[in-house]
């Protein structure tokens, strides 16, 4: 298990160092779960996204990624960007016992003009898969500094 906690964070920071030239963003989501959000662009319409959080919910450590591509022109805005967003991940929970599922991230941020932040909020169907097979339901609102 500590092997592929490490394997899974290796690979979500590893992606981060390849694209360092678009930014590298980290900070908070309140919500379900609640904790460090990080994000990093693979592109300028693709980024991965990750949390390290603790599930209220499930009383358990959560660790997430996603892959997302983002929509730039369907809102338009005087200043700034809000694009919208969406993607496919993968969770695990770790408590009591151990959970992994899919996630489907849909949401909204914004990128300020004048400042290195942005927020966002987003909700994220989830189906779990191991312990149990069941449909969960994920989402919150964040900011994050961007480096």
């Amino acid at each position: 298990m500590k092997k592929f906690i490490f394997i899974l964070l290796l690979g979500v920071f590893s992606l981060s160092l390849t694209a360092q030239d678009s930014g590298f963003g980290v900070g908070v989501i309140i919500g379900e779960p609640t904790g460090v959000s990080l994000k990093t662009w693979l592109s300028q319409k693709s980024a991965v996204d990750a949390g390290i959080a603790w599930s209220l919910t499930n009383d358990w450590f959560h660790i997430h990624a996603d892959y997302l591509i983002h929509n730039f022109d369907l809102i338009d805005v005087s200043k700034g960007q809000l694009p919208f967003y969406f993607g496919f991940g993968a969770k695990m929970g770790i408590g009591n016992d151990f959970s992994f599922g899919a996630r489907v991230p849909v949401g909204l941020a914004y990128l300020f003009d004048e400042a290195p932040l942005d927020v966002f909020v987003e909700v994220v169907p989830a189906l779990q898969l191991i312990s149990d097979i069941k449909f969960d339901m994920n989402g919150g609102i964040g900011i994050r500094y961007w480096f």
